[in-house]
């Protein structure tokens, strides 16, 4: 048992039972796995969880679906004639982070970044902007 505490110590009381038993078994101490993750309950230690996944939708069957105007066809002949968005989220070491873009599908390109929170366009998107980068090809 003092070797297992001291393991676990050691690696600033984030290792569980599986990397405290390979720890172990490289130090020269052998010891079954199933006997360390007995003696770490017995000793009421354990090994750091990785975060929970964030659900950030929860379906509504009885709910409409939005129509498909586009027929799931994200391609336009000229600038201005298709604009789509969509959002994100990203995983921070402060909390979560939403992002929404805005692509024009004839330029192929980010035409808007912003935070669906704050309601901040960090970049408006315009249409002149936008054709002058692609015809500039």
């Amino acid at each position: 048992m003092v070797n297992i505490q001291r393991v676990w110590e050691q690696n600033f009381r984030v290792y569980g039972a599986r990397k405290v038993w390979k720890q172990l078994n490289r130090e020269g101490v052998m010891v079954a796995r199933c006997t360390v993750e007995r003696l770490m309950r017995h000793l009421g230690i354990e090994g750091i969880r990785r975060g929970k996944r964030v659900r950030t939708t929860i379906p509504d069957s009885a709910a409409a679906c939005p129509r498909d105007l586009v027929k799931r066809r994200f391609e336009a002949d000229r600038p201005n004639r298709l604009w789509v968005a969509d959002f994100t989220y990203v995983s921070t070491w402060q909390g979560w982070l939403y992002v929404a873009f805005v692509i024009d599908a004839y330029a192929k390109r980010i035409g808007g970044i912003g935070d669906p929170g704050m309601g901040l366009v960090v970049q408006p998107p315009t249409p002149a902007r936008i054709h002058r980068r692609h015809s500039a090809r």
